[in-house]
């Protein structure tokens, strides 16, 4: 096996988006072997049922006119902070520049009418930004704005204390909007943009209290950019980078072309509840280089199976999976809610395998395989000090590498059933595993080390769940693939408590 060190998004095949001409999203053909079934009723729907905004300007608003072009820009620079804006139907566009765009004041309101839509016209790159917080955006629809590859549409400069509520953001180069501290993301429609629905990035400082709550997040990276730079990781439906604090629940996220929710590196004391989350092309949930969280209640559905399946027909045996921990585990001494990573009353129904923590041996800080370039753990302040001969001693030796560890999954429901999948061979695992340590020479982590202590020492435990299939699992190294008996017995003791049958009422 050779170093892997991130779930690598592949190349997605183009998702068909049953849009109307109202919303102004395309569609392209369905190359996918699966319909999007409906939702539970209790789920987000809100791009096809999104409310109407105020048909009349609320008292002291200023009225935006859409025949006016630049309007809003216009009347945003001329009035004081804590404005309201109301934008009348019809689609406003700013001037015909690259970077025309509006800059908030401090506690300023945007309400869109019935039908208001601002729009980029592939010209403007920006919608909002600056560095104003506390602004709000209600009922508008976004679109058309052609944003740089990792830079966003709304809320561009990730200004803290935003609140965006029952807005569509669709048909977007780059992010549909950036994320700022204690930004609340509600009710809103993440449609069809080129790279994320949002990428939870601050240049500086650190991203807390973040909200995203009852939101659909549906068809975005339709701009591929895992073919336009392998192994970028860099696509998928909500993007999360060293956001402490984070209560993701009650959202739909589905038909992402990749991962569906990915948290990669330094982020912290995460709720990911109640969310429906199927038919992404990779996988459901990635949490990677991170720490402590509460993954609970959510239901995934057919995630994985474009990825999954390509890896699986070009013979690569690493267990690509729906939920995938990557150096990512519990710590106590990083404050949070909760000081492990713990996965329960989740069910899991015929996605492209189930649950894989991963392990590289060679990522750790200053090593040259550690893709978050630069950066450390969250207990080493001084990156310089996780050299040799230091970095093979204890502290150094634990605190200068992410681990998977403290990861609790239990009573779960995990269903799989390869006639719907449409698979024989690699859909079917869970895993806990680690690769052989060789890199670089100077590493103190080289050989078995990591895979022992991840599969055996690290307090990664299934118990109590319920397993519906033909269920395998692998353990230590990709090498080994074990049946239940085995994988419930010495020297692994996994899934104690957990029931296992063919199918269900067998």
């Amino acid at each position: 096996m050779g170093i892997k060190w991130r779930y690598p998004a592949l190349p997605a095949a183009l998702l068909a988006l049953a849009l109307t001409a109202a919303t102004g999203c395309d569609s392209t053909p369905d190359a996918r072997p699966k319909p999007t079934a409906a939702p539970p009723a209790s789920v987000a729907r809100v791009c096809a049922e999104p409310p109407a905004g105020p048909a009349k300007a609320p008292a002291g608003a200023v009225t935006v006119d859409p025949a006016v072009p630049g309007d809003l820009a216009v009347k945003t620079k001329n009035s004081p902070p804590n404005t309201t804006f109301w934008l009348r139907p019809g689609t406003h566009r700013l001037e015909p520049d690259r970077y025309a765009q509006v800059l908030p004041k401090e506690g300023d309101t945007y309400l869109g009418a019935p039908g208001a839509v601002l729009d980029g016209r592939r010209t403007n790159q920006y919608a909002f930004g600056g560095t104003a917080r506390n602004v709000t955006l209600r009922h508008l629809t976004v679109q058309g704005f052609v944003a740089p590859h990792n830079e966003g549409v709304v809320n561009h400069d990730s200004a803290d204390g935003w609140v965006i509520e029952h807005a569509t953001i669709q048909n977007n180069s780059g992010a549909g909007l950036m994320a700022g501290a204690h930004q609340q993301v509600r009710d809103s429609c993440l449609r069809a943009n080129g790279q994320y629905g949002m990428n939870a990035y601050k240049a500086s400082g650190v991203i807390s209290g973040l909200v995203v709550e009852g939101n659909e997040i549906v068809g975005n990276n339709r701009d591929d950019w895992e073919r336009r730079q392998p192994g970028c990781g860099c696509a998928g439906g909500v993007k999360f980078w060293a956001v402490d604090g984070a209560d993701v629940r009650g959202n739909w996220v589905h038909d992402n072309h990749g991962p569906g929710l990915w948290a990669d590196t330094n982020n912290n004391d995460f709720r990911i509840e109640d969310n429906v989350l199927e038919a992404n092309d990779g996988a459901a949930l990635i949490y990677e280089a991170s720490y402590n969280a509460v993954i609970r209640k959510n239901t995934m559905r057919r995630n994985n199976w474009v990825e999954g399946r390509r890896h699986a027909d070009r013979g690569d045996s690493f267990p690509f999976a729906t939920v995938y921990l990557s150096e990512s585990g519990g710590e106590p001494r990083v404050e949070a809610r909760t000081h492990k990573i713990e996965i329960y009353r989740n069910v899991l129904e015929n996605n492209w395998s189930g649950i894989t923590l991963w392990e590289n041996a060679d990522r750790f800080c200053n090593s040259p395989a550690n893709t978050s370039s630069g950066t450390c753990t969250l207990l080493v302040k001084n990156t310089a000090r996780c050299v040799q001969p230091a970095i093979a001693t204890a502290p150094l030796y634990a605190d200068c590498r992410w681990k998977t560890q403290w990861v609790d999954i239990h009573d779960n429901r995990f269903v799989l059933d390869k006639s719907v999948v449409d698979c024989t061979v690699q859909c079917d695992r869970m895993a806990v595993l680690a690769n052989y340590g060789t890199y670089p020479d100077w590493s103190p982590y080289q050989g078995e080390r990591v895979a022992e202590a991840i599969t055996r020492t690290q307090h990664n435990r299934w118990h109590d769940n319920v397993y519906v299939g033909p269920w395998t699992f692998v353990a230590h190294d990709p090498s080994r693939t074990l049946d239940p008996g085995q994988w419930q017995g010495t020297p692994y003791q996994q899934d104690a408590g957990s029931t296992f049958r063919a199918r269900d009422g067998g």
